[in-house]
């Protein structure tokens, strides 16, 4: 799967989680299955906490986050 079909599993509508980058078809936020990965969760530990999704899907959110760490800086105090 490429780089732009992963971006593909990622939706943003305003109408839904308040417009917040969520996994198309879910209600679940990118930022979420990203914090679980930066505490140290398996994508196989997600998976089984959120059996709607797919290895994909989290590969998605990846994707989308390093496409944004390309386009714009957070400042870490």
């Amino acid at each position: 799967m490429t780089h732009q079909d992963l971006l593909k599993r990622i939706a943003i509508d305003q109408n839904v989680c308040f417009g917040k980058p969520c996994i198309r078809g879910h209600r679940i936020w990118v930022s979420l299955i990203l914090d679980f990965l930066s505490t140290g969760m398996t994508p196989e530990e997600i998976l089984k906490q959120y059996p709607q999704l797919t290895a994909d899907d989290i590969r998605a959110c990846l994707a989308y986050a390093a496409d944004m760490t390309r386009e714009r800086t957070v400042h870490v105090v």
